[in-house]
């Protein structure tokens, strides 16, 4: 783990649970004792749950060297009335460091991103790692598209274990739930919900991660993106074979050709191993369309 606030601890607790596999967390040299700290809590933690793996905290980029997956949360979380490219800047630089750190300690990582704005910032980490685009994915979609089915099961009132949804395109507002290919249980979410009701839940999917900057007041959410990164990065280390929106590298997928943007993609032990592409109807397709130019102003804004 590169970062050791709310995401980074988050994720090693999760982590640690899981019994994944051992854990460093990495933040700033001045930030070595904390993360010795919060590493020693947790080696504290295990007894209670039967979970042997080893846990230790480093200000050192070189305590991950050969790790085979490396989640990057570093950056600066948005605060209220902050969109995320207002934190592009900032966020480029703690990236550039850390993208040049992984080349060097684990260039063989599986690498996943939860920086913001993320689509573009994984774009950034491609090119100054110069890692292979397949060891590389953004968490935003699986993070999406789990509030997309938190939603709809808070909706219905029926359990979220049931329900399948799907979110693609740009993480912020530009990001399109797919309505049309939601079910519970097997059951077309039109057939359940009003269109009122499903068009309520678009828009406050869309708006989840500011709906929680301003209830917490300090911070951005750190509970869900910690759990979507752990879901990526148990298909990678467990070779599941999930199929995970994700930002990931197109090259010619959806007419994008190269651009990391929100798309299924089935992760396994090989990272990225395949992108999904399925038919969009007009209405969708002009939906992504305007995600993709979004990204694309996003990232040329980057300047690289």
């Amino acid at each position: 783990m590169i970062g050791g606030g709310q995401i980074g601890g988050t994720l090693a607790l999760l982590i640690t649970q899981k019994a994944l596999g051992d854990v460093v967390l990495v933040d700033r040299p001045e930030l070595e004792g904390p993360m010795r700290g919060k590493a020693l809590d947790l080696m504290a933690l295990r007894p209670h749950g039967g979970h042997d793996v080893a846990i230790r905290g480093s200000g050192d980029y070189a305590a991950i060297g050969g790790a085979d997956l490396v989640i990057v949360t570093a950056g600066l979380p948005r605060k209220p009335g902050m969109d995320r490219e207002d934190l592009l800047d900032t966020n480029l630089r703690i990236v550039r460091q850390v993208a040049q750190q992984v080349r060097q300690h684990a260039p063989d990582a599986f690498v996943i991103l939860t920086t913001n704005p993320l689509d573009a910032m994984v774009y950034a980490f491609h090119h100054y790692s110069g890692l292979p685009p397949q060891r590389l994915a953004g968490m935003a979609g699986a993070l999406d598209s789990g509030r997309f089915r938190s939603f709809i099961a808070m909706e219905t009132g029926l359990s979220v274990a049931d329900v399948s949804a799907l979110v693609i395109g740009g993480h912020g507002p530009s990001m399109i739930p797919l309505t049309r290919t939601a079910t519970v249980g097997g059951i077309p979410l039109a057939d359940l919900l009003t269109a009122e009701q499903i068009r309520s839940i678009v828009a406050r999917t869309r708006e989840a991660g500011t709906e929680i900057v301003q209830l917490l007041g300090n911070g951005s959410a750190f509970y869900s993106p910690a759990a979507a990164a752990v879901e990526m990065a148990e298909a990678c280390l467990r070779d599941r074979k999930r199929v995970i929106p994700a930002a990931a590298l197109c090259r010619g997928e959806y007419g994008v050709d190269g651009l990391f943007l929100g798309v299924p993609c089935v992760i396994g032990s090989g990272g990225v191993e395949r992108v999904i592409e399925f038919q969009l109807t007009p209405e969708e397709r002009a939906l992504f369309d305007a995600t993709t130019e979004r990204v694309r102003a996003t990232v040329a804004a980057l300047r690289l």
